[in-house]
């Protein structure tokens, strides 16, 4: 690490050339390419993946669901106004570019699309897919002509996956929020604008390039079109930390008066370490949903692998050059004036972080009780955790999306906006005739609302009826339905026939999905923390470390999927939050949260352990180890810990409920992780095992294989106050040592060609 960050001051201008020249390549790349994200949740090998399949082969083409809406409170939608006023609508968005069909409730076939009642009606609108879906200016306009036909007795609303695509927010408001509150932070712990800069700088360059990077990676393979989004989440979260853990470290040593090249090389090769290792616990823990053999998620841990990824080698690479470059400004006008008068002089814990250490480790069982006790109330929500997947009926109230969701469940029923699809090849004339008449057994069957009649291919090999439940899709009732169909009604109904009935649908697929999750999550959990537990096993070289940090790691989990359990199912200010209504979490959600959380909680963990595991090697006071660990890095992880949090709860802003869930669920787990566990739980438990915290049994010691985070700094000569001075007090030109080091140069250092020395 010594020679990389060596390498990277003496050619920093190449690095940040280098860095710049990636970030443009792969924005043109991804610009020229354009996006081709899936939220195909289909699991291949399921009953709903089957007939999604085979509905594709027999009717290619024939997709979408996006509809137009239309209610009136007073009159009819048959009433000669409404008609002519919809007619004529609809045939001016039949002519818009981007449309590919409009069907009217007013043509001939028609009828089933205007409720009983009269009072509410839609048309089905395909749109033209370019590149998976279809354009959002196009879509938008179709939404103003729609939206403009409506009057004081005519309400129209649009909803389906194209409208909901074009109505999500492009901007990238979170991001610049986030990173906003990120500068101010870093601008308050250092004092320096220059320093607070270079956490920001390194952070959006790395994430800059995995973004774009993913862009390119969904042509190679199956990628969620929240990927990118939940990469840039992570992304700026980890890499600014990461680049504050640095720049602390380099702003160290230049008070402990090394020069500037001396002290950045000392910050790669101890902090930049932790980083390193840090971000490997990230990726492992990411790239552990790989075992799940989802395509739909291995898209999403390899991109967001790919950003943890850049922003370390950022941290390491492109951070260096810019300290290089800043020289001493990375210390704030004051300090630099009193290192120039006063020279360097030796630092101790001080302030709020000691005091708090010492008090923890005067009250270790009452404060671990009192943090326990917070961590297990937080995460009893998460014993009614009900995992299904939101649609539309989950959106704000007042996005258009949502008012069609709620009128045409008014009007046609909540199950019209999750119906069922029975696909079954047809083999031969009788299984046609059974095929036909299995609308009239299924009429018959509770929690069916309506059956629509058999309809077959063009080639009479595939027969598809729709079943529209009684209740809406998120609802149990419904996956009870699905659940009854498959096993009884339809085994019942085409016994001794050899028909294949498979069902499939919205829900089906949801549900199929949920199950497939469940039922891996316990191998996922238990490799995310064996892996986890092996890494700082091999680190610290101690059976307690590990077996505590998984312990903290899951109470993280429990307690953050607690408060998401309370905001998005129970709804407890979801609304005015404009998260849209209580509805169930996402079945991925606890996969891709896990893996987040449990390389996120790594973190914290190596950068405390590790100084209390330095104190321990010096001193064999397990006392003094933790009370000085905890008080020499509390405040740095606090620090960390705002900036991450801050980052993540902006992004409940972009409007997407699923990045919401992210957004609140990391920000939660890190607020707790950061000022529950790791600052009160975690040093109070190490306090009340004493000497039991670093045990290894011999023969394991001898076997395992000894690394180091972050080693110790090697002794060195102390510099010369006097020139170290006067680097920062301003070079003169009669002292060539003091110009060399004002330029961050040590004595073995390449000298720029432009420096003369007289």
């Amino acid at each position: 690490m010594t020679s990389l960050a060596r390498w990277c001051l003496r050619r920093r201008f190449t690095v940040i050339v280098l860095w710049l020249v990636a970030l443009a390549g792969t924005t043109v790349a991804a610009t020229l390419s354009g996006s081709a994200y899936s939220n195909d949740y289909g699991v291949p090998g399921t009953e709903s993946s089957r007939a999604a399949a085979l509905l594709e082969k027999a009717f290619p083409g024939e997709s979408g669901d996006d509809k137009i809406v239309w209610h009136t409170d007073r009159g009819t939608v048959r009433a000669n106004d409404v008609q002519q006023r919809m007619t004529k609508t609809l045939h001016e968005i039949a002519r818009l570019p981007g449309v590919a069909s409009v069907e009217s409730p007013y043509a001939a076939g028609g009828a089933d699309r205007v409720s009983r009642d009269r009072h509410t009606a839609y048309a089905s609108v395909t749109f033209v897919a370019q590149g998976g879906a279809p354009d959002k200016a196009q879509v938008k306009r179709v939404v103003e002509t729609a939206r403009a036909a409506a009057s004081d007795n005519l309400q129209v609303a649009l909803g389906g996956s194209g409208i909901a695509g074009a109505e999500s927010p492009s901007g990238h408001l979170s991001e610049i929020i986030g990173v906003a509150v990120a500068a101010v932070v870093l601008f308050v712990v250092f004092g320096s604008l220059a320093a607070s800069l270079l956490p920001i700088a390194t952070a959006l360059v790395g994430v800059g390039t995995a973004a774009m990077g993913t862009v390119l990676l969904g042509h190679l393979m199956k990628v969620a079109d929240f990927a990118p989004m939940l990469g840039t989440l992570i992304g700026l979260g980890v890499g600014i930390d990461y680049a504050l853990f640095i720049v602390t470290r380099h702003r160290k040593g230049l008070r402990q008066g090394l020069p500037v090249a001396v002290a950045a090389e000392r910050a790669v090769a101890t902090t930049g370490r932790a980083v390193v290792f840090a971000g490997g616990t990230v990726c492992v823990a990411l790239l552990g949903m790989l075992i799940l053999r989802l395509g739909f998620l291995n898209g999403v841990a390899i991109a967001a692998s790919l950003t943890v990824v850049l922003t370390v080698a950022a941290s390491v690479t492109l951070l260096p050059a810019l300290l290089g470059l800043i020289g001493p400004r990375a210390l704030g006008r004051r300090e630099r004036r009193r290192l120039a008068h006063e020279g360097p002089r030796e630092e101790h814990p001080t302030g709020l972080a000691a005091r708090w250490s010492a008090c923890v480790e005067r009250h270790p069982k009452l404060l671990g009780a009192a943090a326990a006790a917070v961590m297990l109330i937080l995460a009893l929500p998460t014993l009614s955790l009900h995992l299904g997947t939101s649609d539309q009926g989950n959106n704000p109230a007042g996005s258009t999306t949502r008012q069609a969701y709620d009128m045409l469940g008014h009007g046609f029923g909540p199950g019209v906006n999750g119906p069922l699809t029975l696909v079954a090849p047809l083999g031969s004339a009788a299984d046609s005739l059974a095929f036909n008449k299995l609308p009239d057994t299924l009429r018959h069957t509770p929690g069916v609302a309506s059956v629509t009649p058999s309809v077959l291919s063009g080639s009479g090999g595939t027969g598809v009826i729709t079943v529209v439940p009684t209740t809406s899709p998120q609802s149990r009732a419904t996956s009870d339905l699905v659940d009854r169909l498959r096993t009884t009604v339809l085994p019942k109904a085409t016994e001794g026939t050899g028909l294949d009935v498979r069902v499939g649908g919205m829900t089906a697929a949801y549900d199929d999905f949920a199950a497939v999750i469940l039922g891996k999550l316990p191998v996922f959990v238990g490799t995310v923390v064996g892996l986890g537990c092996l890494l700082l096993l091999l680190a610290f070289r101690s059976i307690g470390i590990p077996l505590k940090a998984a312990a903290m790691n899951i109470a993280a989990v429990a307690s953050s999927f607690g408060l998401i359990v309370a905001v998005f199912q129970w709804g407890w200010g979801s609304e005015p939050l404009g998260l849209g209504g209580a509805g169930p979490i996402e079945p991925f959600l606890p996969v891709v949260m896990v893996s987040v959380l449990f390389g996120l909680s790594m973190d914290y963990q190596v950068f405390l352990v590790s100084r209390m595991y330095e104190e321990w090697l010096a001193t064999r006071d397990n006392r003094r180890a933790v009370r000085v660990g905890l008080a020499e890095t509390s405040r740095v992880i606090n620090s960390a810990a705002v900036i991450m949090i801050s980052v993540f709860l902006a992004f409940v802003l972009s409007g997407d409920r699923v990045i919401a869930m992210f957004g609140i669920g990391l920000a939660a787990a890190v607020a707790l992780d950061a000022f529950v566990l790791r600052t009160l739980l975690v040093p109070a438990l190490m306090h009340m095992l004493g000497g039991a915290n670093w045990w290894l049994p011999a023969w394991l010691d001898r076997a395992l294989p000894r690394i180091s985070i972050e080693p110790p700094e090697a002794p060195e000569a102390p510099e010369p106050v006097e020139p170290v001075a006067a680097a920062f007090a301003g070079p003169r030109e009669d002292d060539p040592l003091a110009l060399l080091h004002a330029r961050g140069l040590t004595a073995g250092a390449q000298v720029d060609e432009d420096v003369v020395v007289a």
